[in-house]
């Protein structure tokens, strides 16, 4: 178990102590870290404080009295709410600064699990409350050399799904045969199964006005024909179907014909300008050795967009944090939807994925980056022009 780890992570921080505390499972984050799965229900409030020295100490209900189960340290229990209160009073007495799952404002809210009440019935005790965010990273958002592998290997198998959906779609119009959006989505998922990934949902695979909805999925209600003179965007992401694979997520956009638009060429060029200039951020701020947090990397992306007199239609994240979940808890590329201040740590593998949305099409060119101790690196292709597909 990581009781020592956990320590040690909180003495860097210059922390007291970890609360973590669960009811009806509804902190997956709390055994994740822990790495615990109770074998019986938890109907009944439990409490494992983990102190930055010293030998932790479980506080639980008696009739679920072995909840905390084989974890380390001693169990204390309760059975009504005064006896409740008085423990937990107990528990912390001594402790100033304890971090549970909260983030002040819902600023990260991936890592907000734990009620209001229950951070006013915690600081009803003396301590004060700080978040758990930059703790959560170290052991949610670092992905192992067996993982970082994991998330290449995944990109190379998608990569080449990828190109052989947009040469589906350049075959069925030089043929005029009518294929559709969710034909094509329907191909990438049955393309990752016969090569052993797993995706949670989507894939995105939208034409013109569906591709400016950036949470677009096509539907046998919805789906449309993929025409001549369309737009198409596909957004697909991956991961090997095993315990422990990263995904890997990136979006492409191609044209549905020889000679694009004059407005899709220049939307092209200002969102790809503005994915290569988060790349730069990133690769010039690890070289240095300084510090990168998620919202510098959005301020270098979004900055682009502005100079170009596009930013009011990049109404999303520059990026998200990757890992076993394609939405993982790690510092997210973010200074509009959140101000993430939290740092992008060795380990970490995110995606950079700007995008405009207009009123009759939408452009989003998405990578993934993975930010190792010395270096960052974009860990698949990289889109330079605006695909032709006929």
């Amino acid at each position: 178990m990581r009781i020592a780890e956990i320590q040690q992570a909180l003495r860097e921080e210059g922390l007291d102590a970890w609360l973590f505390f669960d009811h009806h499972h509804r902190d997956p984050l709390a055994y994740r870290v822990l790495q615990y799965e109770p074998a019986q229900m938890v109907t009944r409030r439990w409490y494992y404080l983990i102190p930055a020295h010293g030998e932790p100490v479980g506080l639980v209900h008696k009739i679920e009295s072995k909840v905390l189960g084989d974890l380390p340290g001693a169990r204390r229990q309760y059975a009504g709410w005064i006896q409740q209160r008085e423990a937990l009073a107990a528990l912390l007495a001594g402790y100033k600064t304890v971090a549970m799952q909260y983030s002040p404002n819902c600023a990260v809210p991936y890592v907000a699990n734990v009620d209001g009440g229950t951070l006013e019935l915690v600081r009803s005790t003396g301590v004060e409350i700080v978040t758990s965010a930059n703790l959560i990273q170290l052991f949610e958002a670092r992905c192992s050399q067996e993982q970082y592998e994991s998330h290449i290997a995944a990109g190379v198998k998608v990569d080449a799904i990828r190109r052989a959906a947009f040469a589906k779609v350049s075959q069925a119009l030089a043929s005029g045969t009518t294929v559709t959006e969710i034909e094509i989505q329907q191909f990438l998922l049955e393309s990752f199964k016969a090569e052993g990934l797993f995706t949670d949902h989507g894939p995105i695979v939208g034409v013109n006005a569906h591709a400016a909805d950036p949470h677009y999925s096509p539907s046998p209600e919805n789906s449309v024909a993929i025409k001549p003179g369309d737009l198409l965007l596909i957004d697909l992401w991956a991961k090997f179907d095993k315990p422990g694979a990263i995904y890997y997520d990136i979006t492409w956009t191609g044209f549905c014909g020889a000679v694009p638009t004059d407005a899709m060429l220049n939307v092209f060029a200002a969102v790809t300008g503005a994915r290569d200039a988060a790349i730069q951020c990133v690769k010039e701020t690890v070289d240095a050795g300084k510090t990168l947090r998620g919202y510098q990397v959005d301020d270098a992306c979004r900055n682009h967009l502005v100079e170009k007199g596009l930013a009011e239609h990049f109404f999303h994240r520059t990026g998200h944090s990757i890992g076993e979940e394609v939405h993982g808890n790690g510092a997210n590329m973010d200074n509009y939807e959140t101000h993430d201040e939290r740092l992008v740590i060795p380990g970490a593998c995110f995606s950079v994925e700007p995008g405009v949305y207009l009123s009759d099409f939408g452009i989003r060119s998405e990578i993934n980056m993975f930010r190792h101790e010395t270096s960052a690196e974009v860990t698949g292709e990289i889109q330079r022009e605006l695909l032709r597909l006929m």
